[in-house]
């Protein structure tokens, strides 16, 4: 049984361990298909799983501004998402997931402090700690002054500290149907996207399955960080599930053998440390 206490910092892991799983597996299918037509097959599963788990578990549907919130977050991080992917199948996965982690957790933390007051000593230390980490974990190491991906990466982060922040406005209402009605205006957005460039919908059967796959950790995730931010302070919970990169990169070592240095282990480990410092 886990203390009260520590609730919200065991919703926010798991949805870095989610997360992360999901940004490895995204970046593989994307490498096979058109970003927003992939991205568009990730939101569909993740939208019709959540609706029937929210219907089968009865959970009330949110009313006034927590629905426009949760589309608000859901129609920025519709294209924050694929733009990451697009930085994910474009450049190196250890690079992109990292600076659009940062990004992602460093606002919605400068935001919190003025709005909800200083944390603490101790969570400031914690901050810092996972932000050198993660930065560690996204050095470059070759010589090319703007490697492939980055600037996608800095878009996506930008957009996905948007989608906390809206996320956060829509209040105390279901988690699940938060997730459900961001993810649904996130395929809107998306499918607009494909039809504006009259691109095809059209996915190789090899992405399909990574598609679903990806939808439904994505979903179920973000279920979790919602949850995470209801419980217990936005900055802490963005802050540790943000460290999801750890993941990815993880991932993207065991699978597509990419280059591990003494850096990213440093990283590595300034991010763990951090853990109980923003947990505690």
């Amino acid at each position: 049984m886990v203390p009260p206490q520590y609730l919200p910092a065991t919703f926010s892991l798991a949805a870095m361990l989610i997360w992360g799983t999901s940004d490895f597996s995204g970046g593989i299918g994307a490498r096979r298909a058109n970003a927003f037509v992939f991205t568009a097959v990730v939101h569909l599963s993740g939208v019709i799983l959540v609706f029937w788990v929210a219907r089968f578990t009865h959970a009330p549907f949110p009313a006034g501004s927590g629905v426009w919130w949760s589309v608000a977050a859901g129609s920025i991080g519709g294209i924050a998402l694929a733009l990451f992917y697009r930085a994910l199948a474009s450049g190196k996965m250890g690079l992109a997931a990292p600076v659009a982690a940062v990004l992602g957790a460093g606002i919605p933390t400068i935001v919190t402090a003025f709005v909800d007051g200083f944390p603490g000593y101790r969570h400031i230390v914690g901050f810092l700690l996972a932000g050198i980490g993660v930065w560690l974990i996204s050095r470059t190491e070759d010589n090319s002054a703007r490697p492939a991906g980055l600037g996608l990466a800095v878009a996506a982060g930008i957009g996905f500290a948007c989608f906390y922040l809206c996320v956060n406005k829509a209040g105390d209402a279901s988690a699940l149907w938060v997730a459900w009605i961001s993810r649904c205006a996130s395929l809107v957005v998306t499918v607009l996207i494909v039809l504006a460039g009259r691109q095809r919908f059209v996915i190789p059967r090899s992405a399909v399955a990574i598609a679903i796959f990806s939808g439904i950790m994505d979903i179920t995730g973000s279920a979790l960080f919602v949850r995470a931010e209801q419980i217990g302070r936005l900055d802490s919970a963005v802050v540790l599930s943000s460290l999801y990169p750890a993941i990815t990169v993880l991932l993207a070592r065991i699978f597509l053998r990419e280059h591990f240095s003494r850096g990213r282990t440093v990283g590595m480990l300034a991010a763990l440390a951090a853990v109980p410092l923003v947990a505690g």
